[in-house]
């Protein structure tokens, strides 16, 4: 942490093997102190709430009642980041997990497995998400209620890029946008391979909108959302979107970056670019070139982020318009369509 003290680390897992693989994980790092490990939802709730952790890692597959009960008591109570480990599947557990406030998603080490790849994983996800801001769940979102004019020269086409606590963002920004908003809506969000399934899932109950996992030639649909599949860049056509196996951008594929340039050389003025809550700097030139193009540049503030790096980045780079809270996004989205 930034004041040099180690990160005091609950562990809440499906058995004591994998509760001390988790602690071996992090015994060699003088970054990190575990507090406590636990195998059951309500022993992770009860420490959480006395022990005040920096940050919790906990097992979907909890001893007694599963993780879910666990994060969800745990964000009642004592509101801290949370990084859920799952196997890869697709019960919904992990969009749940999401939905009640966890912030990242890591697939559970194998029995057998090397344990040095999966160490410094965590580590890397525990540093990244010690200190970051954390809400309670918030009540229903709200929709932007009139309905929208058809003009000539409105914009046509809005991407979308977020990380870190960006899930919860973006159903809180997709579900406020008006049933009939009438540009098709592109996203990256990066989130660990094999949960983009589940997330796509959980937006589209949760905001009442056509989310699905872009494909190859799929139409870009007014008012749907298409969200890049893992391992590939979501770029857009005219009109349609396309997938691209070129090399990651800053570590990431997929980036935000390729979808902001494309949208800037295919659209320009007429595309919208939005750069939610995450870490890092990706996006933020893509962002530039969309600004440049003459598109319009949005990005949420500092308050309302889990994580205030991708939209300070584009912001120092000249490339948003306005920086709005995450409140105040889809009316502007609004205005700028219409």
């Amino acid at each position: 942490m930034s004041d040099g003290r180690a990160l005091r680390v609950l562990l809440a897992a499906r058995s004591a093997h994998l509760c001390d693989a988790l602690a071996r994980a992090l015994a060699g790092d003088e970054a990190f102190v575990v507090v406590a490990s636990v195998t059951d939802a309500l022993a992770a709730a009860a420490a959480a709430r006395e022990l005040r952790p920096d940050v919790l890692a906990i097992d979907l597959d909890l001893a007694d009642a599963g993780g879910i009960p666990a994060i969800a008591q745990v964000m009642a109570d004592a509101p801290a980041p949370i990084l859920v480990l799952a196997d890869r599947r697709d019960d919904g557990s992990g969009r749940r997990a999401l939905a009640l406030g966890a912030l990242d998603l890591l697939e559970a080490p194998l029995r057998g497995a090397d344990p040095r790849p999966f160490g410094e994983l965590l580590r890397s996800r525990l540093r990244l998400l010690a200190g970051v801001r954390v809400r309670r769940s918030g009540g229903a979102v709200r929709r932007a209620g009139h309905a929208l004019a058809q003009r000539s020269g409105r914009r046509e086409l809005v991407v979308v890029g977020a990380s870190l606590g960006g899930p919860r963002a973006l159903a809180a920004l997709l579900g406020a946008l008006p049933p009939d908003f009438p540009a098709p809506i592109a996203i990256v969000q990066h989130i660990v391979d094999g949960f983009t399934g589940e997330l796509a899932a959980w937006l589209a109950q949760a905001c009442g909108r056509d989310v699905r996992i872009a494909r190859d030639g799929d139409a870009l649909v007014p008012g749907s959302a298409l969200l890049a599949p893992s391992g590939r860049h979501l770029v857009v056509d005219a009109g349609v979107a396309r997938l691209s196996d070129a090399p990651p951008v800053g570590d990431f594929r997929p980036s935000v970056t390729p979808l902001f340039a494309s949208a800037a050389r295919v659209y320009g003025a007429r595309a919208c670019g939005v750069l939610l809550t995450g870490l890092g700097r990706d996006g933020a030139e893509g962002m530039r070139a969309l600004r440049a193009a003459g598109g319009r540049t949005f990005a949420q503030d500092e308050a309302s982020s889990a994580a205030f790096g991708m939209a300070r980045a584009a912001v120092e780079l000249g490339a948003v318009d306005r920086v709005l809270s995450l409140d105040a996004l889809a009316p502007a989205l609004v205005d700028a369509v219409r």
